[in-house]
């Protein structure tokens, strides 16, 4: 059973991975609108920071869900 557990572990902090595409798509489109578009800079920046900031809040629930599932072994 152990082994199970460490498996769904592994597999729960594999969020991480979606987390940091989708940091980086955003990030890199985010620069490509504002050299586009420089009026607009403060407005892509701060919806920037709240979407990887929703991004980035998946990847700590995955890790969390990791840590519970290790404490079960």
């Amino acid at each position: 059973m152990g082994g199970l557990i460490a498996i769904g572990a592994g597999i729960a902090v594999l969020t991480g991975l979606g987390a940091g595409i989708g940091i980086g798509i955003a990030a890199s489109k985010a620069a490509e609108g504002i050299s586009r578009n420089p009026e607009v800079a403060g407005k892509i920046t701060s919806n920037t920071l709240i979407l990887s900031t929703l991004a980035e809040v998946t990847a700590i629930y995955g890790l969390v869900v990791a840590i519970m599932l290790i404490g079960k072994i």
